[in-house]
């Protein structure tokens, strides 16, 4: 069973269709949109601030989402995948982001739409990623420009797949529920 804990009576909340793997922790002042997805021990720390989520967020496994007291909070837009073991804590993401595996996105950094943060990128505090960019390094520099339309359509793949995904998890609870009442 996934770890849901509220925090000074505040509990997460979470739209139709969400996933969470059964050791991902979500605490506190959490609120996702539909369809998203926490997977394995990744966790989502709505304890010192507000984290919220749009549609079609996958945190991959390992993640962790967090803010900084009475300080930052965290917005992800819609269709954001964020990779595994990847940090994300008091930031700002827009829509159609996809952040690499191992990245780290730093407090009162802003992340515009059909953005890739690249793999093991580290985006400083205060940082302004352009839309329609890829950046990468340590610290992350814009290193190029891609047409939105080319960067939408692999976003959209992998948040739709990350769907799929979790319907694959939940046939096979259903399935192991089913052989164990026999």
């Amino acid at each position: 069973m996934p770890l849901i804990m509220h925090v000074d009576g505040v509990y997460p909340q979470f739209g139709v269709n969400c996933y969470i793997a059964p050791n991902a922790t979500i605490v506190g002042d959490v609120v996702m949109g539909d369809d998203c997805s926490v997977w394995f021990s990744a966790v989502v720390r709505g304890d010192v601030n507000s984290i919220r989520m749009g549609d079609r967020v996958n945190i991959q496994d390992g993640v962790v989402v967090h803010a900084t007291y009475q300080q930052t909070k965290v917005i992800l837009g819609n269709n954001v995948s964020v990779g595994h073991n990847a940090i994300i804590h008091g930031c700002i993401i827009h829509d159609n982001v996809l952040v690499g595996m191992g990245a780290i996105i730093m407090d009162n950094a802003v992340v515009h739409s059909n953005t890739i943060i690249a793999a093991g990128a580290v985006v400083l505090e205060g940082t302004v990623c352009e839309p329609n960019s890829i950046y990468a390094g340590v610290p992350a520099k814009k290193i190029k420009d891609i047409s939105g339309s080319q960067i939408s359509g692999e976003i959209d793949r992998i948040a739709h797949n990350y769907m799929r995904y979790a319907d694959w998890f939940r046939e096979q609870k259903g399935e192991e529920t089913r052989e164990q009442n026999g």
